[in-house]
């Protein structure tokens, strides 16, 4: 019987001290927050300057400063997908004083794309809120023998090898938003890459390739004076500047779905309270007019997020791109 009350005593006392250990970190973790931030903050972004990703860092940037106090400095570091950037972030002190802008690409082509990354997407950082996404749109020549995804598609079956799309890039969206297409249908429609969006796009209006997948932004201006067509926009909603334009799914592929999305990061391990701290303050930035009016004018439509939505999001398209790039036979490097 002494033996049963020292266990359970013994058993109480641990419980005891993880509940006021959990406790004395739960206030360190408020007390930090409330003090967050401490110092000037790091934004990293994983692209050049002067592109539409650097564009929404520096906007969101300005207004965190205003808000926080303290200067929120952009710091461009491209090259190898945006791993180099992403693995800048990922190795920091994670206090909150380092954030990344990351993309589809950057956090879930990448796993898919390079058979090793210095860091690991899923575990390597803890999200705080998507901020974007672009709606990209599938512009075909007017030469093109077809109106719209449905004929595309039975074009592609009834000539396989026969129609030709091209794309900014092996690798990027323009071509993995294709090679998503192909597989959810069955077809297999040829890859042409170009050096780049703008080099695409001139092939596209010179009729040297049928059809591209391209941000509405970039190609919002031919579709208008009617130099291309536009068949459908790939997001899981219509785009505000197409709403007449269905999305795929809507055209003739359910269940297609394939959004160019922005976010903001933290390294894992940066404390919960900070997370939510930053979080809230986001949010509120992309919830106001000035935000919208903004991105709008760069074709883009704020997009805001809980933590774990963020989360769930990333752990469901890594898979999904993994599966696309191995179909498309894309061979990683």
């Amino acid at each position: 019987m002494d033996a049963v009350m020292r266990c359970t005593r013994a058993v109480y006392g641990i419980w005891i001290f993880f509940a006021l250990t959990g406790t004395a970190l739960a206030q360190a973790d408020l007390a930090t927050a409330r003090d967050y931030p401490g110092k000037p903050l790091r934004l990293v972004v994983p692209v050049s300057a002067g592109g539409g990703t650097d564009i929404v860092a520096r906007f969101i940037g300005g207004r965190l400063t205003e808000a926080w106090g303290q200067q929120v400095v952009v710091d461009n570091r491209a090259g190898a997908g945006g791993s180099i950037g992403a693995d800048i972030v990922a190795k920091s002190t994670p206090d909150g004083h380092t954030l990344l802008l990351g993309s589809v690409g950057h956090i879930t082509f990448t796993p898919a794309l390079f058979l090793r990354l210095p860091y690991d997407p899923q575990k390597d950082f803890t999200p705080i809120s998507l901020v974007a996404e672009q709606p990209f749109v599938v512009a075909a020549h007017p030469s093109l023998q077809a109106n719209s995804i449905k004929e595309v598609i039975a074009l592609a079956r009834s000539s396989p090898g026969k129609v030709i799309y091209g794309s900014g890039g092996s690798g990027g969206a323009s071509h993995l938003g294709i090679e998503l297409l192909n597989l959810m249908t069955g077809v297999s429609m040829v890859h042409v890459p170009y050096k780049g969006t703008g080099p695409g796009m001139t092939a596209l209006l010179s009729g040297e390739i049928p059809m591209l997948l391209v941000g509405v932004a970039t190609v919002l201006p031919h579709i208008k004076s009617g130099k291309v067509k536009a068949f459908a926009v790939s997001g899981a909603k219509r785009s505000q500047a197409l709403p007449r334009v269905p999305t795929i799914s809507e055209a003739g592929v359910p269940g297609y779905e394939f959004d160019v999305w922005y976010g903001m990061l933290f390294p894992a391990g940066t404390p919960r309270a900070v997370v939510s701290k930053a979080n809230a303050e986001i949010v509120r930035v992309l919830k106001s007019p000035a935000t919208g009016q903004r991105f709008l004018s760069l074709g883009l439509d704020p997009l805001s997020s809980t933590p774990e939505e963020f989360a769930a999001l990333i752990q469901r398209e890594i898979p999904k791109w993994k599966k696309v790039v191995k179909a498309a036979g894309i061979k990683p490097n």
